[in-house]
């Protein structure tokens, strides 16, 4: 009989399935977020908000304001985290690039753009942390406070988000920040409620 006690342990397969269907997942809610110009959580919401102002395309923004995030990952959650998330920033760079060449979106309600499109992150970055991978950045400190110190990642998440999408006042319209402060809410909500400490125990 299999002890209940024990810590299952995800195979290759199985996070390499995850990092691809998590990373996929993101990039369609950003898609959306993109469409109608709002912002997200994190690092990904500060590399809208850097597109915005500048017109530097997302992808590069993305991948390049993480690397610094990467010697957290190495010094505090180890190697194979920090490759895994390496992984999932560049896959992420890469489908938000191709996403709008896969899926045309000629017309979205911003308000269904906010529910939805934090709705799916919310969900693609679940399925990363329960493979115990983020997406640079807060995510990776997220992780970290929740592992050392049992703070939930979600409610940490959301006071970051709301420091970022308050910096997009000076960016975007303020109808535009409500509804990123919406999706933003959704988004942890998700997080928070479906990752708790001890709820998931599977590790990679």
């Amino acid at each position: 009989m299999t002890d209940p006690n024990t810590v299952s342990k995800h195979r290759l397969y199985e996070d390499a399935a995850a990092l691809v269907t998590g990373t996929l997942v993101v990039s369609l809610g950003l898609a959306f977020y993109t469409k109608a110009v709002l912002i997200t959580n994190g690092m990904a919401g500060l590399s809208l908000l850097l597109q915005y102002a500048s017109g530097v395309g997302f992808p590069i923004i993305f991948f390049l304001i993480n690397l610094p995030f990467y010697w957290l990952a190495v010094r505090r959650m180890g190697w194979s985290m920090a490759v895994r998330t390496f992984i999932a920033i560049a896959l992420v760079s890469v489908f938000a690039r191709l996403t709008p060449e896969w899926i045309g979106i000629a017309n979205v309600d911003p308000v269904y753009a906010a529910v939805v499109g934090g709705a799916l992150m919310g969900l693609g970055l679940l399925i990363l942390f329960r493979h115990r991978t983020g997406l640079g950045g807060t995510n990776i400190l997220a992780l970290y406070l929740q592992d050392r110190y049992g703070i939930r990642a979600g409610w940490f998440q959301l006071g970051v988000d709301s420091v970022i999408v308050s910096a997009a006042f000076f960016v975007v319209e303020p109808e535009k920040v409500a509804l990123s402060l919406l999706g933003a809410t959704v988004l942890n909500l998700i997080i928070a409620i479906n990752h708790r400490p001890g709820r998931y125990t599977a590790v990679s």
